[in-house]
């Protein structure tokens, strides 16, 4: 039998954020277990992003402890942060592809860093990894030429050039049609079982969340005022989650 791991991938202890007087993030904790996918709901400006960002180590917790593969992060210097980040990706929500590199060139750019591979070896992988997110015969394409949810797809396959532990996703579907978001959210639940990566995903995308999480976060004026299985958050008492449903399924009747 293999050893099950109890200790969580990623933690937030009680995490606190303000920028001027606005409390974004109020003593928020939840935690994400190795080959999880933990969804962050909320409504736009509750700090989905901002605890990315944190978990990064691009923005500071003002108070609260934050875990990452492992470590504790809190105080971490620049360096100590670069070693972190090269097992925790992030896909921003704009795709954050170089202009002026080609498709390819762009997931090549994390494997030429690393200086390990030989240009023959770079471009299987690429080609690999194009061929997995479904956007192998654009190689040499520029992401000018891409549509918003094409360009998710080659951001997601150079955020697994870097073979990570982890990737965070922010909002993988907004600005996207109903088919691309299906076909993204499909993707990213491949790719979790395929690679056994551990995810955490901000949306507001209620039926993503659906299919992705095993757990889900839902944070309301900077407090988390639910974490627990999305079947848990069918039954929350409370009102906002509730509104959050009922407002989805009114999107799904239409």
């Amino acid at each position: 039998m293999p050893e099950t791991v109890s200790h969580p991938y990623i933690e937030f202890r009680e995490v606190s954020k303000a920028f001027g007087e606005n409390a974004v993030l109020d003593r928020v904790s939840f935690d994400v277990m190795p080959g999880e996918t933990v969804c962050i709901l909320g409504r736009s400006g509750v700090g989905k992003s901002v605890s990315l960002q944190i978990l990064m180590g691009f923005l500071k917790a003002d108070s609260g402890t934050v875990i990452v593969a492992g470590q504790d992060i809190t105080n971490f210097s620049e360096n100590q942060l670069e070693a972190i980040r090269k097992k925790v990706t992030m896909v921003f929500q704009n795709g954050a592809l170089f202009d002026s590199l080609t498709v390819g060139e762009n997931v090549a750019f994390p494997l030429r860093e690393s200086r390990e591979l030989s240009e023959e070896q770079i471009y299987q992988i690429v080609d690999g990894l194009l061929q997995m997110v479904g956007v192998k015969e654009m190689r040499d394409l520029l992401p000018s030429d891409l549509s918003t949810g094409m360009k998710r797809s080659v951001a997601i396959a150079r955020a697994l050039a870097a073979r990570p532990e982890c990737v965070l996703y922010d909002e993988p579907t907004t600005m996207v049609d109903p088919l691309m978001a299906q076909l993204l959210g499909d993707l990213i639940k491949r790719l979790k079982l395929q690679l056994n990566l551990t995810s955490i995903v901000v949306t507001h995308d209620m039926r993503l969340a659906q299919k992705l999480a095993d757990r889900v976060v839902f944070l309301h004026e900077g407090r988390a005022i639910f974490f627990g299985t999305y079947a848990e958050m069918e039954k929350s008492p409370e009102p906002i989650v509730q509104e959050f449903l009922e407002l989805d399924e009114l999107k799904i009747e239409a």
